[in-house]
């Protein structure tokens, strides 16, 4: 991963964002009977250079967050904050069609699978080289010369633009939308579990990938995805969500060890162990995932955690700094003292 400090200034910051989509009823006469909150109230920031890991259950807002910061989805509420090189300081949420054309071109996204994601009636030429013509950066001669040095630059080789998706395998395919991510050099990526499909050796490749091309080309990552393992790998931070909320976020080092909310220790216990001298308990959370359209009052957590309190059944956390860089949404935040993946080191 990047070397970051706390001085790098912020690229993005989102602030109390929010996505509900409405639930309707009736065929003909369809009416509103309620939202389904999928994202209810997110803040967080990504710092130029680094990579931010978005972790939580399937269905907890993480990709919504992603379609959100790109303007796929239009917000509920809430603010965006994106510092473009070119346009300066804008709000993503409140910009015009217009404006959001010149801005897409600095906020790419590499989607989650590598097979459905490309065109099958489209040659390597025509995939990647589309957002360079489409933009007129390029075309002609120069589109080709382009394409060609995306496609070294992502360790394919040149004479496979003539080719169609079919003729590639899952990896290959992942690293043709990384180049399409890479062809107009923007500032954010938007990585949607961009190795979930991917066997465990091809997502080692696309990972270390991923990492040389953020320090060639000083890329910064929302890195979205349910494992763990992963994120550990290749983030500088990690923030957890839990049915739409923002449970908590710091350094990565820091919230594997030491994490202040009992969902993240939830999590973490179940991060596979390398070493077999290492016995953790596995915290096996009752119940189920708190429904987003009729979410429980107070805490979204309380019907399944094991510090549940009175005031968790009530009153919401906010989230709040409980340590330099480490942000919290728990009330019983500095008295608990929590367990992290456990190292031999």
């Amino acid at each position: 991963m990047a070397e970051q400090t706390t001085e790098s200034p912020k690229l993005l910051e989102v602030v109390d964002l929010k996505k509900h989509f409405p639930v309707k009823r009736g065929f003909l006469f369809s009416r509103q009977v309620g939202n389904v909150r999928a994202v209810d109230g997110v803040s967080f920031f990504i710092r130029e250079g680094e990579t931010l890991g978005l972790v939580g259950e399937s269905g907890c807002g993480k990709t919504t967050i992603g379609r959100l910061i790109l303007r796929a989805y239009d917000p509920t509420a809430g603010e965006i904050w994106f510092a473009d090189r070119r346009m300066g300081r804008v709000d993503v949420a409140t910009m015009e069609e217009a404006q959001l054309r010149t801005l897409r071109q600095n906020m790419q996204l590499i989607f989650q699978d590598p097979y459905s994601s490309l065109n099958p009636r489209m040659t390597l030429l025509e995939i990647v080289g589309e957002p360079l013509y489409t933009n007129g950066v390029a075309k002609g001669r120069e589109l080709k010369d382009r394409v060609a040095d995306l496609l070294r630059v992502v360790g394919l080789r040149p004479e496979y633009m003539a080719r169609y998706p079919h003729a590639f395998s899952g990896g290959q395919r992942q690293r043709i939308g990384v180049a399409r991510a890479l062809a107009l050099h923007p500032q954010l990526v938007v990585c949607d579990e961009p190795v979930s499909a991917l066997d465990v050796s091809v997502q080692a490749q696309i990972l270390n990938l991923l990492q040389e091309l953020q320090e060639q080309f000083g890329l910064t990552y929302l890195f979205i995805s349910h494992d763990l393992s992963v994120v550990e790998h290749i983030s500088n931070r990690v923030a957890v969500m839990y049915v739409g909320k923002l449970v908590e976020s710091a350094d990565t080092a820091e919230l594997f060890s030491n994490p202040r909310h009992p969902y993240t220790e939830a999590l973490l216990s179940a991060v596979p162990k390398p070493d077999p001298r290492i016995r953790a308990e596995v915290i096996v959370m009752p119940g189920e995932v708190a429904d987003p359209a009729h979410p429980p009052s107070g805490c979204y957590f309380h019907p399944r955690c094991r510090y549940c309190m009175d005031r968790c059944k009530t009153e919401e956390p906010s989230l709040r700094e409980i340590a330099p860089d480490h942000y919290v949404s728990c009330h019983r935040a500095e008295e608990l003292t929590l367990v992290g993946v456990q190292s031999l080191d």
